[in-house]
């Protein structure tokens, strides 16, 4: 593909990164290389190095996004709030909705955080620690208001952030639930694993329907 003339810095750098995001959950880190990046968009690939230092510090940057943006998203969801039981709902909702609909960047944080230098490797698990933290304080917090019974915290705050994390892997737009749907079941299940009550699962300022009916489902993404 030519090069695109008249590109401002900004676009390049925005294409470059969803066009990288696409080609290493297609290819592996490995298997993309920076003129398979460039064909894709429509530049030269020595014009990469006015951005990137190298093709391994153009993943870092796609994981820091990834977790930039996961905390950021993660403060607005629990603003305003300092009961533990309404934050373990909001943090099953937030986890939920941003991995079921951002399923590359979860896949390459994952997959390819080994594909980093030392360095960079030890920032990106830092800020992924920094985001169980705030799980572990949801539950730390409940367990002392004596709404959890999580057992060993870091071992709960583990499971968690795996089965919440597992719906990248196999959720698929056109299935029977939506996003929504599957919040309030992965919130059932959430609350079940730190040994609260499940009737807590459900904000008791909300009536629901014991069973709703078929024309009234939700609309939007749905799993497979």
């Amino acid at each position: 593909m030519a090069r695109i003339a008249g590109k401002v810095t900004e676009q390049t750098v925005l294409d470059m990164k969803r066009a990288a995001t696409r080609l290493i959950a297609l290819h592996g880190f490995q298997g993309m290389n920076l003129r398979m990046l460039a064909d894709e968009i429509g530049v030269k690939a020595g014009s990469f190095y006015n951005h990137i230092e190298s093709k391994e510090s153009l993943l870092h940057m796609l994981l820091a996004d990834t977790m930039d943006e996961l905390m950021a998203g993660l403060d607005a969801a629990l603003a305003g709030t300092d009961d533990p039981v309404d934050a373990l709902r909001r943090f099953v909702a937030f986890h939920i909705e941003y991995h079921a609909v951002r399923r590359d960047q979860v896949f390459i944080g994952n997959a390819e955080l080994r594909s980093l230098s030392d360095g960079h490797r030890t920032a990106i698990v830092a800020r992924r620690d920094a985001y169980e933290q705030r799980l572990r304080d949801i539950l730390r917090a409940g367990q002392a208001a004596g709404a959890f019974a999580p057992g060993d915290l870091r071992v709960a705050c583990y499971a968690l952030i795996a089965m919440l994390s597992g719906v990248c892997t196999w959720y698929r737009a056109g299935g029977r639930l939506s996003v929504a749907q599957l919040v309030r079941q992965y919130t059932r299940m959430a609350f079940g694993a730190v040994g609260a009550d499940p009737a807590l699962a459900a904000p008791a300022a909300k009536a629901r329907s014991a069973r709703p009916t078929r024309s009234a489902s939700p609309a939007g993404r749905r799993t497979r």
